[in-house]
């Protein structure tokens, strides 16, 4: 059996020191400055069930503090990859290592938000998010004073009281990346997290997103069939190809680096390095 994670003290995480070892960044949350290291390794991963072979020898970094963004069609096995990278299900070769450590098959060393928000509709909107902490011991009163510390970095100040079914959809997404970010700071795997947000609200939370990720020094991978969203959120945009129904497993078939501020995105979209980028993924997914 798999030894358990190491917690932080504050129940936060867990809880990597290594001697000799540069720290990359820090950041602080609660009042203590922390320590982010989170470099993700995919090494060779295969998966498929039964005869159908869904990956074949997927291999990719993000870097600690990075944004990297899973481009690809619907079906190509995006979330069967992400399956593997939580610890949900066991690759059929290949290996998942955290700063170095083989985390293959072991759930909860990564936050996982799916597509759906999935607030539970009894509970407020604290309950909710604050229920990280309190499935690791933190006491209840105390994870509610925790997550309520992080509403306003969130932008969800005067909800905590609220019923999911009081916030629009935005809001709603909001929450459910704050209660991914309680279970883990170092790393968070979002599977498509605003593809049923309308045009507008999408925009917003893009800008959003970035500034907070940029703030809480967190590394985040991101699943998306949206490539204007991949090249709005990504520092790393990785392709995905294949078609696993037709006898052809998907791999990754290259990436495209963005050289841009994650504070000058929004006027990306207008320069003709965005349309560059966009002509190169084009050519990638074929």
């Amino acid at each position: 059996m798999a030894a358990k994670p190491q917690l932080a003290k504050d129940g936060l995480g867990p809880c990597r020191e290594k001697e000799g070892e540069t720290i990359p960044k820090t950041y602080t949350l609660f009042g203590k400055v922390l320590i982010a290291m989170a470099r993700l390794e995919i090494q060779g991963i295969s998966q498929g069930f039964g005869e159908v072979d869904v990956l074949r020898d997927v291999t990719l970094d993000v870097e600690s503090g990075e944004i990297a963004c899973l481009l690809g069609p619907s079906g190509c096995g995006k979330t069967t990859l992400f399956h593997v990278i939580s610890g949900l299900a066991s690759p059929r070769a290949g290996r998942v290592l955290l700063d170095g450590e083989d985390i293959t098959g072991r759930p909860g060393h990564l936050s996982y938000m799916l597509q759906k928000d999935l607030l539970l509709q009894h509970k407020r909107i604290i309950d909710n998010v604050s229920m990280p902490l309190v499935l690791r011991g933190v006491p209840v009163e105390e994870a509610r004073s925790r997550a309520a510390e992080l509403f306003g970095v969130f932008g969800l100040e005067g909800t905590e009281r609220r019923w999911p079914s009081e916030l629009s959809g935005g809001m709603r997404q909001r929450a459910a990346l704050l209660r991914s970010y309680l279970f883990s700071q170092e790393f968070m795997l979002l599977d498509e997290p605003f593809s049923a947000l309308d045009a507008f609200t999408k925009a917003d939370m893009h800008t959003w997103f970035l500034d907070v990720v940029e703030r809480m020094g967190t590394t985040a991978l991101v699943v998306t069939h949206d490539i204007d969203e991949a090249l709005t959120l990504a520092d790393e945009v990785f392709v995905m190809r294949g078609n696993p129904q037709a006898g052809e497993p998907t791999s990754i078939v290259g990436s495209v680096h963005i050289d841009c501020p994650r504070s000058e995105r929004k006027a990306y979209a207008l320069t003709e390095g965005f349309l560059e980028s966009k002509r190169r993924l084009l050519s990638l997914l074929g």
